[in-house]
């Protein structure tokens, strides 16, 4: 299964309370913001920030646990030790008042289709594009009639011109509208049943 981007907890969750206190602490803030421009050892972050290497550890286990920061290398020091090289775990963090299995549900839900409608929409691009529906008509108005194959040709040239609407957008601007709608009335029925 794909890794999630995502960290979605819900305030009524003992989850919220320890992930709140990790991110108010100045000195968890600090490490983030170092390991945001480079992956580091504890002894090289504690040098790096004139901190105790305890204080550094302490704070990295709080990271690690409220799944902010992530330890998957490491090396073994000279005595055999292994020394963990900590990085950003690259999540953006929802917190919703509630119901968050259903949001999370829902938007799994939309994704595909938001996909499928982006990919229908290239697949359109290409073909606009790429002149491939303007050719195809061309040779089929030429095997259809060889007399009058000039002025259908003319004719279907006119109409597809580059000045004609861009049907890939379109496509997609009403595949957007949908999704939204589709999303603004399910949150409607879900708080009339309320």
């Amino acid at each position: 299964m794909a890794k999630s981007n995502f960290l979605l907890v819900d305030l009524n969750e003992a989850k919220t309370k320890q992930l709140a206190e990790t991110i108010t602490s100045a000195t968890s803030r600090k490490i983030l913001n170092h390991l945001a421009e480079k992956e580091d050892t504890e002894t090289n972050i504690a040098q790096s920030l004139n901190l105790p290497i305890s204080t550094v550890h302490y704070h990295l286990q709080k990271l690690q646990q409220a799944k902010l920061v992530l330890a998957e290398e490491f090396h073994y020091s000279k005595k055999g030790r292994e020394i963990n090289h900590y990085k950003l775990a690259n999540k953006y963090i929802i917190i919703a008042p509630k119901n968050i299995s259903g949001l999370k549900e829902k938007l799994q839900g939309i994704l595909p289709v938001a996909l499928a409608a982006l990919g229908i929409s290239a697949v359109i691009k290409i073909i606009t594009t790429n002149q491939i529906f303007p050719k195809a008509l061309s040779m089929a108005v030429e095997e259809a009639a060889p007399a009058g194959a000039d002025a259908l040709r003319m004719a279907a040239d006119t109409v597809m011109t580059p000045s004609s609407p861009d049907i890939a957008l379109w496509f997609l601007a009403g595949s957007a509208a949908t999704i939204v709608m589709y999303l603004i009335i399910t949150i409607l029925r879900e708080k009339m049943s309320k």
